[in-house]
């Protein structure tokens, strides 16, 4: 617990897939992967690491001239890389932008995230390809935050930081019945207690089932007389809508005859 920080010091995907940075096995076949993967920082990449912010989530319609627009206001920029697609050209979404100060770089990281451009809230932090050893990116199962519907919540970044691990006292010794004599005097007295209340549970048990039995048995015969009276009312309301159908056709065959006995007078 000495050596523990909220933000990682060095990645680790194994660390990085844990709430606290404690677990000791991966619970995804992403952190499997990112701990098998071999990643070497792109060398293609110029500038100055530590003078350089990682700014995501932004809105694809969002250009360089709206960065440097924003991000000028905390201090003079040295270059921004708004990151796109080879082959289309559209935005990916982030970015990286470098300073010529490190005072301007501290004062955009702890002001611009969560920063509103074009209707989306922006995510700001220092770049860690170049800067955090061990890193691994979000495509080879690594990489920081994450959605929760994703079930692939990376922690020990800024977005999600991780959870200081709560200090549970040793209680192996006592669980066993290896700490005191008086302890171990307690705890057989509990179980007897428990032993004893297990007993009268069930003999209790045993008295009240006679009881449910009939009770439900009761019930069964209650079901079926309402089952039995719902069918005789449905044997009476079909016998009376017949009846009904048959006076009616009656009157209608006499109307007729009445009707025909007229026309041939």
């Amino acid at each position: 617990m000495a050596d523990w920080a909220p933000i990682a010091k060095e990645y680790d995907p194994l660390k990085a897939g844990s709430i606290d940075g404690t677990d000791e096995e991966p619970h995804d076949r992403a952190i499997w992967r990112a701990m098998l993967a071999r990643y070497v920082p792109n060398k293609g990449v110029t500038g100055d690491p530590h003078l350089t912010l990682f700014v995501a989530r932004l809105n694809l319609q969002t250009t360089e001239e709206k960065l440097k627009e924003v991000f000028s206001r905390y201090g003079d920029i040295r270059k921004i890389r708004l990151v796109r697609d080879l082959v289309t050209g559209f935005s990916k979404g982030y970015a990286f932008i470098e300073y010529k100060e490190e005072r301007a770089l501290l004062k955009a990281h702890r002001d611009a995230n969560r920063l509103v451009i074009d209707q989306h809230e922006i995510f700001v932090d220092f770049e860690l390809e170049r800067t955090l050893k061990g890193w691994i990116p979000r495509r080879l199962g690594g990489g920081f935050g994450g959605k929760k519907e994703s079930g692939q919540l990376r922690f020990g970044g800024r977005d999600r930081p991780f959870r200081k691990p709560i200090n549970l006292p040793n209680m192996k010794n006592d669980f066993y019945g290896e700490g005191s004599s008086e302890k171990r005097n307690w705890s057989r007295e509990g179980t007897r207690d428990w032993r004893t209340r297990d007993r009268d549970h069930e003999r209790t048990r045993d008295k009240r089932w006679p009881e449910r039995e009939r009770s439900w048995a009761w019930g069964d015969s209650e079901r079926e007389r309402d089952s039995k009276e719902e069918r005789s009312r449905g044997r009476e309301r079909k016998d009376r809508d017949r009846k009904d159908r048959d006076r009616d056709r009656s009157r209608d065959r006499d109307t007729k005859k009445q009707r025909d006995d007229d026309k041939h007078r």
